[in-house]
Protein backbone atom coordinates (compact mmCIF):
# COMPACT_ATOMS: atom_id res chain seq x y z
CA UNK A 1 0.00 0.00 0.00
CA UNK A 2 1.55 3.40 -1.05
CA UNK A 3 0.20 6.81 0.58
CA UNK A 4 1.85 8.93 -2.91
CA UNK A 5 0.83 8.19 -6.21
CA UNK A 6 2.89 8.30 -9.45
CA UNK A 7 0.16 9.06 -11.59
CA UNK A 8 -2.62 11.79 -11.74
CA UNK A 9 -5.26 12.75 -13.92
CA UNK A 10 -6.08 16.33 -14.61
CA UNK A 11 -8.95 18.10 -16.68
CA UNK A 12 -7.96 20.71 -18.62
CA UNK A 13 -10.73 23.27 -18.83
CA UNK A 14 -12.95 24.57 -21.43
CA UNK A 15 -14.85 27.23 -19.55
CA UNK A 16 -13.58 27.92 -16.51
CA UNK A 17 -15.04 31.31 -14.88
CA UNK A 18 -16.40 32.29 -11.08
CA UNK A 19 -19.67 30.13 -10.08
CA UNK A 20 -21.40 31.91 -7.88
CA UNK A 21 -23.22 28.73 -6.68
CA UNK A 22 -19.92 26.75 -5.74
CA UNK A 23 -18.92 30.12 -3.87
CA UNK A 24 -22.13 29.77 -1.33
CA UNK A 25 -20.03 27.06 0.68
CA UNK A 26 -16.34 28.27 -0.83
CA UNK A 27 -15.15 31.16 1.22
CA UNK A 28 -11.45 30.46 -0.28
CA UNK A 29 -13.44 31.81 -3.92
CA UNK A 30 -13.09 35.40 -5.19
CA UNK A 31 -14.99 36.83 -8.39
CA UNK A 32 -13.24 38.85 -10.60
CA UNK A 33 -13.68 42.56 -11.23
CA UNK A 34 -15.59 43.34 -14.03
CA UNK A 35 -16.92 40.17 -14.78
CA UNK A 36 -13.27 38.86 -16.25
CA UNK A 37 -13.31 36.25 -18.87
CA UNK A 38 -10.66 33.88 -17.12
CA UNK A 39 -10.53 30.77 -18.54
CA UNK A 40 -7.67 31.76 -21.20
CA UNK A 41 -5.78 32.65 -18.08
CA UNK A 42 -6.99 29.74 -15.90
CA UNK A 43 -5.74 27.23 -19.32
CA UNK A 44 -2.31 28.44 -19.36
CA UNK A 45 -1.58 27.99 -15.54
CA UNK A 46 -3.18 24.67 -15.52
CA UNK A 47 -0.96 23.47 -18.66
CA UNK A 48 2.18 25.05 -16.52
CA UNK A 49 1.50 22.62 -14.01
CA UNK A 50 1.18 20.07 -16.26
CA UNK A 51 4.65 20.29 -17.85
CA UNK A 52 5.95 21.07 -14.18
CA UNK A 53 4.64 17.76 -13.12
CA UNK A 54 5.57 15.98 -16.58
CA UNK A 55 9.38 17.70 -16.00
CA UNK A 56 9.42 16.17 -12.31
CA UNK A 57 8.61 12.48 -13.92
CA UNK A 58 4.77 12.06 -12.61
CA UNK A 59 2.71 10.67 -15.19
CA UNK A 60 0.01 13.07 -16.06
CA UNK A 61 -3.16 11.70 -17.66
CA UNK A 62 -4.92 14.78 -19.29
CA UNK A 63 -8.60 14.69 -20.73
CA UNK A 64 -10.60 17.99 -21.88
CA UNK A 65 -13.31 18.90 -20.43
CA UNK A 66 -16.44 19.32 -22.91
CA UNK A 67 -17.62 22.03 -23.66
CA UNK A 68 -21.35 21.44 -23.70
CA UNK A 69 -21.56 20.48 -19.95
CA UNK A 70 -21.10 23.85 -18.69
CA UNK A 71 -19.02 22.56 -15.89
CA UNK A 72 -16.97 25.84 -15.00
CA UNK A 73 -15.00 23.40 -11.50
CA UNK A 74 -13.97 20.83 -14.08
CA UNK A 75 -10.44 21.65 -13.35
CA UNK A 76 -10.74 19.83 -9.66
CA UNK A 77 -11.70 16.28 -10.25
CA UNK A 78 -10.57 14.74 -6.72
CA UNK A 79 -14.26 15.63 -5.69
CA UNK A 80 -15.48 13.51 -7.93
CA UNK A 81 -13.69 10.19 -8.44
CA UNK A 82 -11.22 8.70 -6.57
CA UNK A 83 -9.19 5.51 -8.18
CA UNK A 84 -7.90 3.21 -5.51
CA UNK A 85 -5.14 0.14 -5.70
CA UNK A 86 -7.17 -2.95 -5.39
CA UNK A 87 -8.66 -1.73 -8.85
CA UNK A 88 -12.12 0.13 -7.11
CA UNK A 89 -12.68 3.34 -8.25
CA UNK A 90 -15.57 5.64 -6.37
CA UNK A 91 -17.91 8.27 -8.03
CA UNK A 92 -19.15 10.47 -5.10
CA UNK A 93 -22.35 13.11 -4.34
CA UNK A 94 -21.29 16.34 -4.76
CA UNK A 95 -23.33 19.25 -3.23
CA UNK A 96 -23.44 22.34 -5.68
CA UNK A 97 -25.78 21.15 -8.64
CA UNK A 98 -23.52 22.29 -11.49
CA UNK A 99 -20.43 20.11 -10.57
CA UNK A 100 -22.35 16.64 -10.63
CA UNK A 101 -22.24 17.33 -14.14
CA UNK A 102 -18.35 16.70 -13.97
CA UNK A 103 -18.91 12.93 -13.29
CA UNK A 104 -17.83 10.90 -16.66
CA UNK A 105 -17.57 7.37 -17.53
CA UNK A 106 -15.72 8.29 -20.77
CA UNK A 107 -12.70 9.23 -18.83
CA UNK A 108 -12.65 5.72 -16.96
CA UNK A 109 -13.30 3.88 -20.29
CA UNK A 110 -10.22 5.63 -21.58
CA UNK A 111 -8.17 4.71 -18.76
CA UNK A 112 -9.11 1.11 -18.69
CA UNK A 113 -8.95 0.59 -22.55
CA UNK A 114 -6.24 3.00 -23.96
CA UNK A 115 -3.89 3.32 -20.82
CA UNK A 116 -4.05 -0.38 -19.30
CA UNK A 117 -5.73 0.28 -16.15
CA UNK A 118 -7.46 -2.52 -14.38
CA UNK A 119 -10.31 -1.03 -13.51
CA UNK A 120 -12.33 -3.91 -10.97
CA UNK A 121 -15.30 -2.13 -9.79
CA UNK A 122 -17.21 1.01 -9.64
CA UNK A 123 -18.62 2.04 -6.70
CA UNK A 124 -21.16 4.59 -7.65
CA UNK A 125 -22.19 6.80 -4.24
CA UNK A 126 -24.33 9.76 -6.22
CA UNK A 127 -27.14 8.59 -5.46
CA UNK A 128 -27.31 10.16 -2.11
CA UNK A 129 -27.47 13.28 -3.39
CA UNK A 130 -31.29 12.40 -3.97
CA UNK A 131 -31.57 12.98 -0.06
CA UNK A 132 -29.25 15.60 0.93
CA UNK A 133 -26.15 13.64 1.41
CA UNK A 134 -22.81 14.57 0.22
CA UNK A 135 -19.05 13.14 0.41
CA UNK A 136 -16.73 15.00 -2.45
CA UNK A 137 -14.32 12.51 -2.64
CA UNK A 138 -10.50 13.58 -1.22
CA UNK A 139 -11.82 16.76 -0.86
CA UNK A 140 -14.19 16.00 1.86
CA UNK A 141 -11.75 13.07 3.05
CA UNK A 142 -7.90 12.68 3.64
CA UNK A 143 -7.36 9.61 3.36
CA UNK A 144 -4.26 7.61 4.95
CA UNK A 145 -3.78 4.74 2.81
CA UNK A 146 -1.34 3.37 4.34
CA UNK A 147 -2.60 3.26 8.28
CA UNK A 148 -6.63 3.65 6.43
CA UNK A 149 -7.12 6.51 8.57
CA UNK A 150 -9.82 8.79 6.69
CA UNK A 151 -9.26 12.24 8.15
CA UNK A 152 -12.49 14.71 7.45
CA UNK A 153 -13.75 17.72 8.39
CA UNK A 154 -17.55 18.28 8.48
CA UNK A 155 -19.24 20.76 6.09
CA UNK A 156 -22.58 21.16 3.89
CA UNK A 157 -20.55 18.90 1.53
CA UNK A 158 -19.42 16.02 4.10
CA UNK A 159 -22.08 14.27 5.53
CA UNK A 160 -21.16 12.30 8.75
CA UNK A 161 -23.59 9.33 7.84
CA UNK A 162 -21.65 8.95 4.19
CA UNK A 163 -18.34 8.81 5.60
CA UNK A 164 -18.63 6.37 8.02
CA UNK A 165 -20.54 4.10 5.67
CA UNK A 166 -17.78 4.82 2.99
CA UNK A 167 -15.17 4.06 5.87
CA UNK A 168 -17.04 1.16 6.76
CA UNK A 169 -17.02 -0.32 3.00
CA UNK A 170 -13.08 0.95 2.22
CA UNK A 171 -11.72 -0.74 6.00
CA UNK A 172 -10.82 3.09 7.25
CA UNK A 173 -11.27 4.34 10.54
CA UNK A 174 -12.72 7.80 11.14
CA UNK A 175 -11.01 10.89 12.46
CA UNK A 176 -13.65 13.70 12.56
CA UNK A 177 -13.73 17.56 13.18
CA UNK A 178 -15.38 20.70 13.11
CA UNK A 179 -13.62 23.33 11.26
CA UNK A 180 -14.09 27.09 10.99
CA UNK A 181 -11.80 29.81 8.84
CA UNK A 182 -10.21 33.00 9.50
CA UNK A 183 -14.11 34.59 9.73
CA UNK A 184 -15.35 32.00 11.37
CA UNK A 185 -16.89 29.89 8.84
CA UNK A 186 -16.96 26.00 8.25
CA UNK A 187 -13.97 25.30 5.96
CA UNK A 188 -15.64 23.68 2.75
CA UNK A 189 -13.09 20.76 1.79
CA UNK A 190 -10.54 19.07 4.71
CA UNK A 191 -8.19 19.04 2.00
CA UNK A 192 -7.80 22.73 2.61
CA UNK A 193 -6.49 22.44 5.73
CA UNK A 194 -4.60 19.25 6.15
CA UNK A 195 -2.19 17.01 3.64
CA UNK A 196 -1.09 13.18 5.05
CA UNK A 197 2.44 12.74 3.02
CA UNK A 198 4.48 9.15 3.71
CA UNK A 199 6.44 10.96 6.42
CA UNK A 200 5.19 14.19 7.02
CA UNK A 201 1.64 15.80 7.88
CA UNK A 202 0.90 19.37 6.87
CA UNK A 203 -1.86 20.42 8.98
CA UNK A 204 -3.93 24.10 10.24
CA UNK A 205 -4.12 23.45 13.80
CA UNK A 206 -5.74 26.84 14.41
CA UNK A 207 -8.57 25.28 11.87
CA UNK A 208 -10.05 22.85 14.15
CA UNK A 209 -11.21 25.36 17.09
CA UNK A 210 -12.76 22.61 19.56
CA UNK A 211 -9.29 21.75 21.38
CA UNK A 212 -10.57 18.34 21.92
CA UNK A 213 -10.98 17.56 18.52
CA UNK A 214 -7.48 18.99 17.25
CA UNK A 215 -5.47 17.00 19.72
CA UNK A 216 -7.20 13.79 18.64
CA UNK A 217 -6.02 14.68 14.79
CA UNK A 218 -2.48 15.55 16.06
CA UNK A 219 -2.28 12.74 18.09
CA UNK A 220 -3.77 10.13 15.27
CA UNK A 221 -1.21 11.42 13.23
CA UNK A 222 1.83 11.35 15.96
CA UNK A 223 0.37 7.84 16.49
CA UNK A 224 1.36 6.70 12.64
CA UNK A 225 4.51 8.64 13.11
CA UNK A 226 4.09 11.32 10.89
CA UNK A 227 5.98 14.60 11.43
CA UNK A 228 3.85 17.40 11.87
CA UNK A 229 4.12 20.48 9.81
CA UNK A 230 2.02 22.94 11.58
CA UNK A 231 0.68 25.63 9.45
CA UNK A 232 -0.87 29.31 10.65
CA UNK A 233 -4.16 30.45 9.65
CA UNK A 234 -2.60 33.28 7.14
CA UNK A 235 -1.05 29.88 5.19
CA UNK A 236 -3.83 28.06 5.08
CA UNK A 237 -5.49 30.98 2.82
CA UNK A 238 -2.70 30.77 1.18
CA UNK A 239 -2.92 27.22 -0.02
CA UNK A 240 -0.31 25.55 2.15
CA UNK A 241 -2.28 23.52 3.55
CA UNK A 242 -3.49 22.25 -0.31
CA UNK A 243 -0.04 20.31 -0.89
CA UNK A 244 0.03 16.80 -2.27
CA UNK A 245 2.92 14.60 -2.04
CA UNK A 246 3.61 12.69 -4.93
CA UNK A 247 6.28 10.64 -5.87
CA UNK A 248 8.07 10.14 -9.59
CA UNK A 249 8.02 7.86 -11.82
CA UNK A 250 11.57 6.14 -10.33
CA UNK A 251 9.57 6.38 -6.75
CA UNK A 252 11.65 9.55 -5.43
CA UNK A 253 9.00 11.65 -2.89
CA UNK A 254 7.99 15.32 -3.67
CA UNK A 255 5.63 17.48 -2.67
CA UNK A 256 2.81 19.33 -5.55
CA UNK A 257 2.05 23.06 -4.53
CA UNK A 258 1.29 26.26 -6.29
CA UNK A 259 4.20 29.04 -6.06
CA UNK A 260 1.51 30.87 -3.52
CA UNK A 261 1.24 28.51 -1.20
CA UNK A 262 5.70 27.90 -1.50
CA UNK A 263 6.27 31.77 -0.92
CA UNK A 264 3.54 31.14 2.20
CA UNK A 265 6.47 28.44 4.06
CA UNK A 266 8.54 29.88 6.04
CA UNK A 267 12.65 29.02 5.42
CA UNK A 268 12.34 26.50 8.48
CA UNK A 269 9.03 24.54 7.30
CA UNK A 270 10.50 24.01 3.51
CA UNK A 271 14.03 22.27 5.06
CA UNK A 272 11.31 20.17 6.90
CA UNK A 273 9.41 19.19 3.82
CA UNK A 274 12.80 18.66 1.67
CA UNK A 275 13.55 16.35 3.92
CA UNK A 276 11.16 13.81 2.64
CA UNK A 277 11.39 15.23 -0.88
CA UNK A 278 11.76 17.87 -3.62
CA UNK A 279 8.90 20.17 -3.52
CA UNK A 280 7.82 20.79 -7.24
CA UNK A 281 5.64 24.22 -7.67
CA UNK A 282 3.52 26.19 -10.14
CA UNK A 283 2.08 29.50 -10.47
CA UNK A 284 -1.72 28.99 -10.60
CA UNK A 285 -3.16 32.57 -8.99
CA UNK A 286 -6.17 32.49 -11.11
CA UNK A 287 -7.23 29.13 -10.80
CA UNK A 288 -6.76 29.57 -7.17
CA UNK A 289 -8.77 32.71 -6.66
CA UNK A 290 -11.57 32.49 -9.00
CA UNK A 291 -12.26 28.55 -8.16
CA UNK A 292 -11.06 28.76 -4.63
CA UNK A 293 -9.10 25.56 -4.82
CA UNK A 294 -5.24 24.77 -4.82
CA UNK A 295 -2.80 22.36 -6.73
CA UNK A 296 -3.53 19.22 -4.86
CA UNK A 297 -7.37 19.87 -5.84
CA UNK A 298 -6.62 19.41 -9.23
CA UNK A 299 -5.24 16.01 -9.05
CA UNK A 300 -6.87 13.14 -8.56
CA UNK A 301 -4.31 10.09 -7.83
CA UNK A 302 -4.36 7.52 -9.67
CA UNK A 303 -3.65 3.82 -7.63
CA UNK A 304 -5.16 1.89 -10.16
CA UNK A 305 -3.24 -1.36 -11.06
CA UNK A 306 -2.19 -1.83 -14.69
CA UNK A 307 -2.82 -4.96 -16.35
CA UNK A 308 -0.46 -7.20 -17.25
CA UNK A 309 1.05 -6.97 -20.56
Amino acid sequence: MRQAASGVLMIEPVGFRFSAETARTNRFMRAPEAAQNVQPLALKEFRGLVETLERASVEVLVRQDLPESETPDSIFPNNWVSFHEDGRVVLYPMEPPTRRRERRHDILDWLRDEKGFDLVEVVDLTHHEQVGRFLEGTGSMVLDRVNRIAYAGISARTTPALLEAFASRFAFSVVSFRTSDAEGDPIYHTNVLLSVGTRIAIVCGAAIPDLGERRAVFSSLESTGLEILDISMEQLHAFVGNTLELQDLEGEPLFALSDRALAALRPSQKKALERYGRLVASPIPVIEDSGGGSVRCMLAEVFLPRRAG
